[in-house]
C-alpha cells in the first residue's frame, strides 16, 4: 500500500486585526513623542489617517486608555481623549512598577545556572561599559544613550522573565520610555550614577545573589524616578494643562 505524502503548505503571515494594528501604531507614535502629551485625539482624523473605520479605532483607543497611554481630562466639559500628560506623579508610579517587574526578572536571572549567569553578566557588563563611555564622551549622542540603557535592561528581562512577566513588562515599559526619550538630554549628566547602579545589578546576577539583584534593580528604578522628578520640576510637566 502506497503512502501519500501531503505537500507542505507555504507559511503565510496572518495579518493583524485592524484594532490590534491601530493600537500598535498609535502606541508607537505616543511613545516616540510624535503625538505630544496632552494632544487631543480626534476620532475622525485618526480613522482617516490609519485608513480604518471608527470601530477598530475605538477598540484601540479603549485599550490604550486602559493601559494609561491616553486619558480623559477630569475637567473637560465633553468626554474626549487626549494623549496622557507627562507628570512627576505619573513618572514615579510608572518607574516603581517597572522596577518591581524588572526586579523579579533580575531575581530570576540570578537563579539561572552558573554558565548562563556568567554569559548574561558578561553581556550586561559590556553594554554598561559602552553606556559609560558614551555618557562621558565630549558630545554624547542622546539616542545612543537611550538605546544602550534600554538594551541593558532588556537583556536580563529577555533572559529570565516568564511569559506573564514579559506580557506585563511589554504593556508598561513603553510608558516609561516616553519619559526617558523626552528627558534623556537633561538626564545625561546623571548617567554615571546609573552606570554604577547597573554594575551592582550585573554583579549580583553573575554571583547568583537573587535577592541583591532584585533589590539593586528596584533601587536603580527608584533612584531614576527621583532623578527624573527633579528634572521635571525644573523643566515643567508636559500636557498637564489639557
Amino acid at each position: 500500500m502506497g503512502v501519500t505524502t501531503a505537500t507542505p503548505r507555504a507559511t503565510r503571515r496572518v495579518p493583524r486585526a485592524p484594532a490590534q494594528d491601530v493600537y500598535g501604531r498609535l502606541r508607537d507614535l505616543i511613545v516616540a513623542g510624535r503625538l505630544a502629551p496632552g494632544a487631543r485625539l480626534v476620532e475622525q482624523e485618526l480613522a482617516t489617517h490609519f485608513g480604518v473605520s471608527r470601530t477598530p479605532l475605538r477598540e484601540a483607543l479603549r485599550r490604550l486608555e486602559q493601559e494609561g497611554y491616553v486619558a480623559r481630562p477630569a475637567a473637560a466639559q465633553q468626554a474626549r481623549l487626549i494623549v496622557a500628560p507627562m507628570t512627576r506623579d505619573d513618572a514615579r508610579e510608572l518607574f516603581q512598577i517597572v522596577g518591581a517587574l524588572e526586579g523579579l526578572a533580575a531575581r530570576d536571572a540570578a537563579a539561572l545556572a552558573e554558565t548562563e549567569r556568567h554569559l548574561l553578566a558578561t553581556s550586561l557588563r559590556k553594554t554598561n561599559e559602552r553606556l559609560a563611555a558614551e555618557a562621558t564622551a565630549r558630545r554624547p549622542n542622546h539616542d545612543t544613550l537611550f538605546e544602550l540603557d534600554e538594551e541593558f535592561h532588556k537583556t536580563y528581562v529577555r533572559a529570565a522573565a516568564g511569559t506573564r512577566l514579559r506580557a506585563l513588562h511589554d504593556a508598561v515599559k513603553p510608558q516609561a520610555e516616553r519619559y526617558e526619550r523626552l528627558y534623556v538630554s537633561l538626564l545625561s549628566n546623571e548617567l554615571e550614577t546609573s552606570v554604577k547602579e547597573h554594575e551592582r545589578i550585573w554583579r549580583a546576577i553573575r554571583d547568583g545573589r537573587a535577592g541583591d539583584a532584585q533589590r539593586a534593580t528596584q533601587a536603580n528604578w527608584r533612584n531614576a524616578a527621583d532623578r527624573l522628578a527633579a528634572v521635571i520640576a525644573r523643566s515643567g510637566e508636559r500636557g498637564a494643562w489639557a
